[in-house]
């Protein structure tokens, strides 16, 4: 496959960006922009900030602005962002991101620092490269789709607590969805091959990170134009406590507890049992579940290789 290059656009057309704001993430109502908003303008963009208060108002405020922008940065989680994917594809429009949530995986998986005057930084220099979104039942999302603990683990977070605690309150919650974890079957399809398996977590991911930095697999890529799915097997709670580690690494591969594999196509199922698929931290759609890769699908502005590490 003939993947679009990575780029410097300061030089060519004009960035003219939209800069939405969630004030209801973890950092959005205190966030500093003024000084980072001017860094944009003194590196030529001409831009526009927008305070939103929910998904649809975000929508169709880059609807409307669509033949007038080329560029959306959006401040928030990776739930705001993903709300706003079927929006960027059907404009065919870039985007930005600046980590305002509490996990901010997809920041991670792009090598977009945290501190805002860093990120900022990095929209200023404008480097583009070109990402895989994946799809689920036809809705869309970035990082990684889960069922099972995963869910449970969202389940158990609130927003009080991610506010409180940023991503510690994700390890609060994994050990409150630890103590209750349910057991279920499911036949997995991918490529065209099938496999039935005993789980109590099931992760399907498009990009590296999730949950606050543990990584779907060690060798996962957000443009690899591959989606990556691990399972694992019931087990005590002791047992759970030491792979751990290998699940933070994305190292799960190494340890004969947990089926793991690579695809672009992948079907689920969970028999009579419907069972919920979240995506990004949000609920996003159920069983039976069909997932694929849209290779380089969207443009966004990320480190280039020598200025980050990013995967």
């Amino acid at each position: 496959m003939i993947r679009p290059s990575s780029t410097e656009q300061s030089d060519q057309t004009p960035v003219r960006a939209l800069l939405i704001v969630n004030p209801k993430s973890r950092q959005g109502a205190g966030a500093e922009l003024d000084k980072g908003i001017e860094s944009l303008r003194s590196a030529g963009m001409t831009v526009e900030h927008l305070t939103s208060h929910s998904a649809e108002e975000s929508q169709e405020a880059v609807r409307q602005r669509r033949d007038t922008i080329n560029l959306v940065i959006m401040g928030g989680g990776d739930g705001t962002i993903r709300s706003m994917a079927d929006t960027l594809l059907d404009c065919r429009l870039a985007l930005g991101v600046l980590p305002l949530g509490t996990a901010n995986d997809l920041a991670r998986s792009l090598g977009i620092p945290e501190p805002l005057d860093e990120a900022f930084g990095v929209l200023a220099r404008n480097h583009r490269r070109w990402i895989d979104v994946g799809e689920v039942n036809g809705e869309h999302f970035f990082n990684v789709a889960n069922m099972g603990l995963g869910v449970q683990v969202t389940e158990e977070l609130s927003g009080e607590g991610k506010k409180r605690w940023g991503v510690f309150s994700y390890l609060k919650a994994l050990c409150r969805a630890i103590a209750r974890r349910d057991r279920f079957t499911v036949m997995v399809t991918m490529d065209g091959e099938t496999v039935r398996l005993r789980s109590i977590q099931l992760a399907v991911g498009n990009g590296c990170y999730y949950g606050g930095g543990n990584v779907i697999h060690d060798q996962a890529r957000i443009d690899s134009g591959l989606l990556y799915i691990y399972s694992i097997r019931p087990q005590r709670v002791r047992d759970l406590l030491l792979l751990a580690p290998l699940l933070r690494s994305g190292r799960q591969h190494i340890d004969h507890r947990v089926y793991c594999a690579t695809g672009r196509d992948i079907r689920i199922s969970t028999g009579s049992r419907t069972m919920q698929v979240h995506a990004d931290g949000e609920p996003l759609a159920q069983t039976p579940a069909h997932f694929r890769v849209r290779p380089a699908a969207l443009e966004m502005v990320a480190p280039a290789d020598g200025d980050e590490e990013y995967r």
